[in-house]
């Protein structure tokens, strides 16, 4: 793993896996969609998170669970920029979770320390709305795109076909200019994927790792683990902590989750079990 991770305002070490605290600002987000619409509510909740013991915010006003819906980039930002806005001051980074370029550039200009891009930086315009910036960037593998990925997703070898798209993403990255050490990595579990295809890419993570860039994964609440204990995605917190300790165990470098409390709890168990007290 590389030594150091640059992200916009911060640098960090992985001294320890991170923890990267959901702050949805939609409607119809799968698990919390419509609790945080108001600025005032995710201000507040993305404030909890960090007393919860989040290590960075990842900010998103539009959804990306199966079937959902574009959202214009006008409502986007009026969604996010004052979220960024009053967010700044807490020392926390700020990555915002977009795929349009207008967007990035907006938020970045606003503050905005990094951009979680599900597209995998495919389109040009965002490569370049991203190059000249030092913001941390986050890489993701997605077949197809949100409203039609899970229709049927199909793949001869998803390790290899995943392995290749994201080395493909970062050669054009860094030949955009960009340091490679601002490049994170996401396999993109549930993005594009049977429950199967899912588990391999967890189970072998260490396999398919490339060169020495991190993994951020999100599995928190997903119908991954839904299909394993038959639950809500509320009642889903026991199941994506195991699997979220699973991927740590695997090499994760951030984890992405809702529930930042009782992650932070069992990261300081496990790294208690590994590294002694």
């Amino acid at each position: 793993m590389k030594k150091t991770w640059r992200c916009g305002r911060f640098e960090f070490g992985f001294e320890r896996p991170l923890l990267m605290g959901i702050v949805n600002i939609t409607p119809d987000s799968f698990s919390d969609g419509n609790q945080y619409m108001r600025t005032e509510a995710a201000i507040a909740h993305a404030k909890q998170l960090v007393a919860d013991g989040a290590d960075i915010l990842d900010i998103g006003a539009e959804s990306t669970r199966p079937g959902a819906q574009p959202v214009p980039v006008e409502e986007e930002l009026r969604r996010l920029l004052p979220v960024i806005e009053a967010l700044h001051e807490l020392n926390v980074p700020l990555s915002i979770d977009t795929f349009k370029p207008a967007v990035m550039r907006a938020v970045l200009a606003a503050g905005a320390d990094m951009i979680n891009d599900i597209a995998g930086f495919q389109d040009p315009a965002s490569i370049a709305a991203v190059a000249n910036s030092d913001c941390g960037l986050c890489v993701m593998h997605m077949q197809g795109e949100p409203s039609t990925m899970q229709a049927q997703p199909q793949y001869d070898d998803v390790k290899h076909e995943v392995l290749d798209f994201l080395e493909q993403r970062v050669q054009a990255l860094l030949q955009a200019g960009v340091q490679p050490d601002r490049i994170m990595l996401d396999p993109g579990l549930g993005f594009g994927k049977t429950v199967q295809h899912n588990y391999t890419l967890l189970r072998d993570l260490e396999q398919i790792q490339l060169d020495s860039y991190p993994w951020l994964i999100g599995l928190s609440r997903k119908s991954m683990i839904g299909h394993v204990v038959n639950k809500a995605p509320q009642q889903r917190v026991a199941g994506s902590l195991a699997g979220m300790l699973a991927a740590v165990a695997r090499g994760a470098a951030i984890v992405r989750v809702h529930d930042v409390a009782e992650s932070a709890d069992a990261l300081k168990v496990w790294a208690a079990v590994e590294q002694g007290i």
